[in-house]
């Protein structure tokens, strides 16, 4: 009780203190499994708990103005869980895919859903809500939901490498053509928007990247905010908090350049 009257107060202070907004958050969404054990219930019920504060993240970046989102859905390791689990998150997404092109907010909004990832892994029915969903927001460029879906940051680095040097053997490309421009068509495609993450979010006290987008966040060196609650616990008041962690960094930066 005491808590909800005293967390507007403070998430009013720490908006003061965020001088400035990224542009691109990317979030590990943790411990949805940890928090239903937790409560003694199914795996499942984590996630969908975890998928229904997704939406409500999706409304604080909404706020905030920040216009990229990028969610660590399921990596490529996920596919070592057990059958059950794996096809009870795959008719999750689905369904969350499914209601997306209906969702009034994503067309009020003008939200662009994108997938990145190893579209070839995923079964037929889920590939094809990721396509209905895209096609249905590409006219969309106000902000963009980057869905992290089979996804493995080495693996995307691997097969954008592999692809290069295939078409420079049958010379599409010359080798003085590779650029990092060049680079970041080959590993999300022509018509894919992603800039370099600002900041990475990762919650269930865990304090490590795990493979997530090397090429736009340790190449970019972006902040980084570990925090404690699990996924279906994470709070406005932790992305808040985060946000203060990327400003407080800018803010240093441009001193130490003035």
């Amino acid at each position: 009780m005491i808590r909800s009257l005293i967390e507007p107060f403070y998430e009013y202070f720490i908006t003061r203190q965020c001088q400035h907004i990224p542009t691109h958050i990317a979030i590990i969404q943790d411990g949805n499994r940890r928090f239903a054990r937790k409560k003694g219930l199914a795996t499942s019920y984590g996630h969908r708990v975890g998928a229904d504060r997704t939406e409500e993240v999706l409304e604080w970046a909404q706020e905030l103005g920040i216009r990229y989102i990028t969610l660590y859905i399921f990596s490529t390791e996920n596919f070592n869980r057990t059958d059950n689990e794996v096809s009870d998150l795959f008719d999750l997404f689905k369904e969350k895919l499914t209601h997306i092109i209906d969702d009034e907010r994503i067309h009020k909004y003008g939200i662009r859903i994108q997938m990145i990832g190893d579209r070839e892994l995923l079964p037929d029915d889920l590939r094809e809500a990721v396509e209905r969903a895209e096609a249905a927001t590409a006219h969309y460029d106000n902000f963009y939901l980057n869905m992290a879906l089979a996804y493995g940051g080495r693996n995307e680095i691997l097969q954008a490498t592999r692809n290069i040097l295939t078409d420079v053997q049958d010379q599409k490309i010359k080798t003085s053509d590779i650029s990092e421009e060049l680079l970041e068509e080959y590993l999300y495609g022509k018509n894919i928007t992603i800039p370099p993450v600002d900041l990475i979010i990762r919650t269930g006290n865990e304090c490590r990247t795990s493979n997530f987008l090397p090429w736009l966040a340790n190449g970019h060196e972006s902040a980084v905010y570990f925090c404690a609650p699990y996924w279906p616990l994470f709070r406005k008041l932790d992305m808040l908090r985060a946000v203060r962690v990327y400003s407080q960094r800018k803010e240093t930066a441009s001193q130490a350049e003035a």
